[in-house]
This record gives structure tokens, C-alpha cells and sequence, in this order.
């Protein structure tokens, strides 16, 4: 499968697990599909994540079967938590069973392994709440980087939907003290593409291209994305992957986490930890990255 002519030298590469509610919206498999072709990520596996309704889990790991095989490859891949948590139970205490999905993010934290780790989260953030609750000490031994909350915004221009679907998971981690970071919705939401250009960047390129371009027209035709502008869309969740291979891709700066609200809004208060919040991130470099490895590791367009 892969056509690149370069490789990335050993020292360099980092482990990561992508947790992402797969099947909840359209941009989430380009997210998957990057970080598999990408040499610098050693994608360890793969989690699905619920998006606040019964069977949704379930269908986020449909959807990562559905990539897998369209990309002719092999990754573990472990269901989450069925549901939000109840994070009202002492930090660290009384938490016996957890997920597939959280067990295996405990378990790569606590593995003796040279190369960092990073949770790269591309939905609600339950599975790594799910683990932190269950093994405190994980914190110090991985990196999050989340797509999700208004960030800096201190007023909701709409219910940001990772954060939203658990807003109490999303305070129980961002008070946590593990290194997050943070890519608001006023940075992720920049990563635009029109749809004609992904279907001459992204249709030709075999299974996985025709998979990942039908899918975003289906779900851009559905009752459900009535808020979409017709003929393009965010890829919000790709800048989890770029920040995984170039932090630099972006400007951040270090602040106190935001308290999310109700409604999704922040609030800040001096008590809680520092995090990165990425405030910039560059589209171009992004996008085009995206777009030459997909067409590069596709062999006459039929390989994938």
C-alpha cells in the first residue's frame, strides 16, 4: 500500500490512538485514514466513541471495520463506553470495569516504551475520562490532543457537540492535570473543503477514496446536516493528526483549561491546570498533506 518515497526516521515516531466517534458525522474517517498513512504516527489502535445515544458506539466501530477494510489494513480496534459516565464517584476509586476501549488506553500508558503517546480524540472525550477515573497515574504518561470545546470563547456561538455530548467527562479531563491539547471550534472549523475538490482530490483514489467522498455526500444530503452550507465542509477533526505530526503546524498558547458550561461556553478560574490552546492551525499544510498521501499510497487508483 504504501508508495511514499521517504520514511521517517525511527527516534521520531510516536505511538498514538485515535478515539473518535466514527460514524456521527462526516469527517472523522479522513482523520482515521490520515494517521494510517502517515509514517511518523504508530497508530496502535483504534477506539470508538458513543455520541450520546444508545447503539452509537457500536456504529462508530462499524464505520472504523468499514475504513479498515477499504484500506486493506489491520488495526486493533476496541469498543468504548456506552455512555457518559457518572463522575461523581471519588477520582480514582471505585472504578473496576471499564470499556475495551479504556482498558487499552491504560494499558499502552503503563507500557515501557520509549516512544511518546498520544490520544488523539475526535469526539466526546468518554474513553479517556473512563481511564483517567480508573488509573490516575496515566495522566503523566500520555498526551491528549482533543478536538473540542470554544476554548478561549467565553460566550457559545452553538453547542459544540464533542464537548456537548459530555460536558461532564469534558471538566473531569480538562481539570485532570494531563497534557492536553486543546483545538477549539473557532480553530478546527477553518479546515474547510469544497465538495467538487474532493471529488477530484479524494473519489479517484480507489475504495477508501470512493468510501470516504460517498459517504460525505450522504450525510451532506441527510436531514442531519441541515447547518452544513451545501457544498463544503469542515474537516475538524484532521488537525488532531497534523498536531500529532507537526505540533508547529499552528499557534498555541498555555492557559488555564476552560470549564465548559451548559451551553458550551467557557469559563476560566485560576485553579485550574495550564493546557495548550491552539489558537491558529494551517489549513493548507492540512489538507494537502491529506490529499498527497492518500493519491501517492494509491497504486493506479486501485490499491486502496
Amino acid at each position: 500500500m504504501n508508495r511514499l518515497s521517504f520514511d521517517v526516521p525511527d527516534y521520531k515516531k510516536v505511538r498514538v490512538i485515535i478515539d473518535t466517534d466514527a460514524a456521527c458525522e462526516a469527517d472523522d474517517p479522513f482523520a482515521i485514514v490520515h494517521a494510517l498513512l502517515s509514517p511518523k504516527l504508530i497508530v496502535k489502535g483504534i477506539l470508538a466513541e458513543h455520541f450520546n445515544g444508545k447503539g452509537t458506539v457500536q456504529r462508530s466501530f462499524d464505520e472504523i471495520i468499514t475504513i479498515l477494510n477499504a484500506i486493506n489494513l489491520e488495526i486493533p480496534v476496541f469498543m468504548g463506553e456506552e455512555f457518559p459516565l457518572d463522575y461523581s464517584q471519588p477520582f480514582g476509586q471505585n472504578v473496576k470495569s471499564v470499556s475495551a476501549a479504556s482498558d487499552f488506553i491504560i494499558n499502552e500508558a503503563l507500557k515501557n516504551d520509549e516512544k511518546p503517546l498520544f490520544v488523539l480524540c475526535q469526539g466526546a472525550i468518554t474513553n479517556v475520562a473512563a481511564a483517567i477515573m480508573k488509573a490516575p497515574d496515566i495522566t503523566k504518561k500520555m498526551t491528549i490532543i482533543w478536538i473540542g470545546t470554544h476554548g478561549l470563547q467565553t460566550s457559545a456561538p452553538f453547542r459544540e457537540f464533542n464537548a456537548g455530548n459530555d460536558i461532564a467527562g469534558a471538566n473531569f479531563v480538562l481539570s485532570s492535570g494531563a497534557d492536553i491539547w486543546l483545538v477549539p471550534s473557532d480553530v478546527y472549523c477553518t479546515i474547510t473543503v469544497g465538495l467538487a475538490e474532493l471529488q477530484k482530490k479524494v473519489l479517484p483514489c480507489g475504495k477508501i477514496g470512493k468510501h470516504l467522498f460517498e459517504q460525505m455526500v450522504d450525510y451532506n444530503n441527510s436531514e442531519f446536516a441541515s447547518w452544513t452550507q451545501g457544498e463544503s465542509w469542515s474537516l475538524g477533526d484532521s488537525p488532531a493528526i497534523a498536531i500529532a505530526i507537526n505540533p508547529g503546524c499552528g499557534k498555541f498558547i498555555v492557559h488555564n483549561a476552560p470549564f465548559v458550561n451548559g451551553d458550551t461556553s467557557s469559563s476560566f478560574y485560576s485553579e485550574l491546570p495550564k493546557i495548550r490552546i491552539y489558537t491558529q492551525i494551517d489549513s493548507r499544510y492540512i489538507l494537502e498533506d491529506f490529499f498527497a498521501k492518500l493519491e501517492l499510497c494509491c497504486l493506479e487508483k486501485k490499491c486502496l
